[in-house]
């Protein structure tokens, strides 16, 4: 990478945080991918399942019966598409990859199922291994850290250990925010996000329209762009490599410009 990219959020399912699209049907789907793509989106991040807190688990087959066809729909459209599956069931992961798909996105890093980590090593893509405390379904009920910057950072000095031990060469580390986390951490993280280059491993940040950000400003998720976009230029100048969003076109800006805005000597204004 030689600038932080924007991977688009599409959701292969009947309701989501923002926006299900699955209900939307096929060519709903393949619209708004190429939406994405033609305002600059350089991956297109397909979920099945929904993982907002309180959501409840379905099982492989069916998250597969749900993600192949979209993602092969894509394909069909945008050849050279780069699609993430974004999922923690390896049987899943297997099987989109088999579709199109390059880079594997688990919101549990390994955790909520033994056979991922080396089912990636054996599929030989990227993946992008996420901090979550609990489960999608208990992980908002009070949530409790000594140091949560410190915490997340131990969990990914282990978990980088183990992706190279399953034969995982390209290794992308997410925070997690609103995973297992309250307002205070998740704004903790944020200001302490440089801290996660001593990883030395690029860093998605996925803050899109989420909670923190509609809940301090006293909005609704569908006001939140505004906040989105303060947000992810925060995290951009302190180490993002990957913005994770629902507007691409914003999260593109962000990006120009803050890679216009390096201030060189005896230039003139």
């Amino acid at each position: 990478m030689d600038k932080p990219l924007v991977m688009g959020i599409i959701n292969a399912t009947p309701d989501s945080f923002v926006e299900g699209h699955l209900n939307k049907g096929m060519e709903a789907i393949t619209a708004l991918a190429s939406k994405m793509i033609n305002d600059g989106a350089d991956i297109l991040d397909i979920g099945g399942q929904s993982t907002q807190p309180g959501s409840s688990r379905i099982n492989a087959k069916e998250e597969i019966k749900r993600v192949i066809p979209v993602i092969k729909s894509i394909m069909q459209l945008h050849s050279d598409a780069i699609i993430s599956i974004d999922t923690y069931h390896s049987k899943v992961a297997a099987a989109a990859v088999a579709a199109g798909a390059s880079i594997v996105n688990d919101i549990s890093g390994g955790n909520m199922d033994a056979d991922m980590l080396a089912t990636v090593g054996a599929l030989k893509v990227p993946y992008i291994c996420m901090h979550m405390k609990g489960v999608p379904a208990t992980m908002h009920l009070q949530p409790q850290y000594g140091n949560v910057t410190t915490e997340v950072i131990d969990f990914f000095i282990e978990k980088v250990s183990a992706c190279r031990q399953a034969g995982i060469a390209d290794i992308i580390i997410d925070p997690g925010f609103g995973f297992g986390k309250i307002i205070a951490h998740n704004f903790m993280l944020l200001k302490n996000l440089a801290v996660f280059e001593m990883l030395q491993k690029p860093m998605l940040v996925g803050l899109s329209r989420k909670a923190t950000i509609y809940k301090t400003l006293d909005i609704s998720a569908d006001e939140a762009l505004n906040g989105t976009t303060v947000l992810n230029t925060l995290a951009v100048l302190n180490g993002a490599s990957i913005l994770r969003v629902h507007d691409v076109r914003e999260a593109v800006e962000i990006i120009r410009l803050i890679s216009n805005t390096e201030f060189r000597k005896n230039e003139e204004y």
